[in-house]
């Protein structure tokens, strides 16, 4: 996986007065956690360059910090807030990795090959679109791609078949279900199903006038 690079400052000061006052300027503020705590101010614009890259988002940051002693810290996004209206960056979130630790990713799920079961009528559903994995951060793959060139109606993938590379592994001990091949819902079905729903309002309904012409007769 590619290492991106970002710049940040110390921050000095805390509270939302001088929070307002970084963002007033272009910068938004930061936190790094890791061995110790280090408050940061990052660039707002820069920041959202480097988010529009879906791999920034989930993959390692080589972070440049200034003010005082300059500082490379190898960092990994923990968190990001957004306004709830605007959607602008209001604050991130950074730890600090090591790389000769092993630490848990999210990496996305992308399917391969032309599926039997879909030429056979089926329809395709990807159950989980991102997996959690265990490796070092040097590791860590752009994503996880699973071929789906044999699965036919009926059939699924299950975590245990996929095959990885020896550095990385899965930290779950449930056989989930990744990926299925279910059957196209026939004519026949459909139709019942929609007869049971026009019973269901139709009840409802006749329920509905019972009720009124309960409470006409108790008001009389």
């Amino acid at each position: 996986m590619d290492i991106v690079s970002l710049n940040a400052k110390i921050r000095q000061g805390r509270g939302k007065g001088k929070a307002r006052t970084l963002r007033a300027g272009g910068r938004i503020p930061a936190e790094l956690y890791g061995a110790g705590n280090t408050s940061l101010s990052i660039n707002d614009h820069e920041l959202e360059l480097m988010l529009k890259n879906p791999k920034s988002s989930r993959g390692l940051i080589s972070l440049t910090v200034e003010g005082g002693d300059k500082l490379n810290r190898t960092v990994m996004i923990k968190e990001i807030q957004r306004d709830p209206v605007k959607a602008n960056l209001i604050h991130v979130d950074f730890h600090e990795v090591r790389m000769d630790q092993k630490i848990t990713a999210t990496v996305p799920v992308t399917t391969t090959g032309i599926c039997i079961g879909v030429e056979n009528g089926g329809v395709l559903q990807i159950v989980r679109r991102e997996l959690e994995i265990l490796c070092f951060p040097g590791d860590i793959p752009d994503q996880i791609e699973i071929d789906i060139t044999n699965i036919d109606i009926g059939e699924s993938i299950h975590a245990e078949d996929i095959t990885l590379s020896e550095k990385i592994d899965l930290p779950h001990d449930t056989n989930f279900t990744i990926v299925t091949i279910v059957s196209p819902r026939t004519e026949e079905e459909e139709a019942v199903e929609e007869e049971l729903e026009e019973g269901e309002e139709g009840e409802a309904a006749e329920e509905g006038e019972t009720a009124e012409e309960s409470s006409d007769d108790d008001s009389k």
